[in-house]
């Protein structure tokens, strides 16, 4: 009769694959809690810089585009350097550009070094995103959507408060008080040193081991994989459009339509931003469980209905409307990114990093061009045209069904 035996290390890099490590998971959201609530300073002070330099609408995009473009160049390139050659303390790396940039920023006393400062911040996310990304998928234990849900959350979390400690902050003390925002980075370095840690460890046990693999899907033809990159990247075009709507003009809007003052038009944001991060933790964990393609449709053509309601909605129902917005569209992102891994298996960093890119990008490039819209219009009139964006969502019918059946 023959025996199988299985060595320590085998069982070792099985129990790692299966094991979803929570500390780490919730560690790293929390440093992109950090991460994004420093670069949500950056819209959030845009009324304040707008008055302070006299800037036009186009001028607001260009600071936006600026640091979104340099992350979405970047961060492909990173996501694909890391597939082959991980560099664990990479993170504490990024955030150091990111503190460079908001000691920059604090210190800005013209247009061309605001846009020197949010370039460096930009730097700071190429880095931070794929990689952190890439942790998570490692501590995912197979659940791959939840992990992504939790690494969002965090993301989503900060971009919600730091409009919010911007109002307190920032907008009532003048600029230089951006400074303060350089401790948040400084922390968010010590946390990612031991994440670092942690990380390198993992990569030097499944390097002796490989056990440990990521599960391939691939019955695909090339063809097919690269239409439905190019479907999933439209759907992110549709979301950070209007994304860039919400987190660059939702304020102006409100003061332009409702007469709020900046600190209350914050508070608005911050309600929209907080349904975002609340809606996060739904979209993986509802991908692992029913089909990611379901979730993305969903939460993308889905939340049409509310878009194209809010450019006519009183101030009560402008905040109600909001929230269900940010709330239904950000289950979006985890569900698409999740799904893309799946498309390419082996090549989380690279896709990461495209997604990732390529959402900074879109922002950017929305916020420019609304801006320019905005300018020649109105804010009111950008609202009105984006309304319709979600309606690309109907595109998702066009996606293959990859995942697992459930057991």
């Amino acid at each position: 009769m023959m025996k199988t035996t299985n060595s320590p290390a085998v069982i070792d890099a099985k129990a790692l694959a299966q094991t979803t490590v929570y500390s780490i998971l919730f560690t790293i959201s929390f440093s992109h809690l950090l991460n994004d609530m420093m670069q949500s300073v950056i819209p959030a002070i845009y009324p304040m810089l707008k008055d302070n330099y006299h800037l036009s609408f186009t001028q607001i995009g260009l600071i936006t585009f600026t640091f979104q473009l340099t992350a979405s160049l970047l961060q492909p390139f990173v996501g694909h350097f890391t597939d082959k050659t991980p560099r664990p303390y990479s993170l504490a790396i990024g955030m150091g550009f990111t503190l460079t940039g908001l000691i920059s920023l604090a210190l800005a006393h013209n247009f061309a070094t605001i846009l020197v400062s949010v370039s460096l911040i930009g730097m700071g996310s190429s880095v931070f995103h794929p990689e952190s990304s890439r942790v998570a998928h490692l501590a995912s234990g197979g659940k791959k959507g939840l992990a992504q849900s939790i690494f969002q959350l965090g993301g989503n979390a900060g971009s919600a408060i730091g409009p919010l400690l911007a109002a307190l902050i920032v907008v009532p003390y003048g600029q230089f008080n951006i400074i303060w925002f350089g401790l948040v980075a400084i922390l968010g370095i010590v946390v990612l040193i031991r994440v670092g840690g942690w990380y390198k460890d993992h990569l030097e046990l499944r390097k002796k081991n490989k056990a440990v693999a990521p599960v391939v899907h691939s019955h695909l033809p090339r063809s097919r994989v690269i239409t439905s990159l190019a479907i999933l990247l439209v759907l992110i075009f549709s979301k950070y459009f209007y994304m860039a709507s919400m987190s660059s003009y939702f304020t102006f809007y409100l003061i332009d339509k409702f007469h709020l003052t900046v600190q209350q038009s914050q508070i608005h944001l911050f309600i929209f931003l907080a349904s975002v991060a609340a809606g996060t933790l739904l979209g993986g964990p509802l991908g692992d469980r029913f089909g990611r393609k379901y979730i993305i449709w969903i939460s993308i053509l889905g939340v049409a209905p509310f878009t194209l309601l809010l450019p006519y909605a009183n101030l009560f129902w402008t905040g109600a409307l909001s929230m269900v917005i940010g709330f239904i569209l950000a289950s979006a992102f985890s569900a698409i990114l999740v799904y893309a891994t799946e498309l390419v298996p082996g090549k989380v960093g690279m896709i990461a990093g495209l997604f990732f890119g390529f959402a900074f990008g879109m922002g950017g490039l929305g916020s420019a061009v609304l801006g320019k819209l905005a300018d020649a219009t109105s804010v009111n009139y950008v609202f009105h045209v984006c309304a319709f964006l979600p309606l690309l969502g109907i595109i998702t019918g066009l996606l293959p069904n990859i995942e697992h059946q459930k057991k």
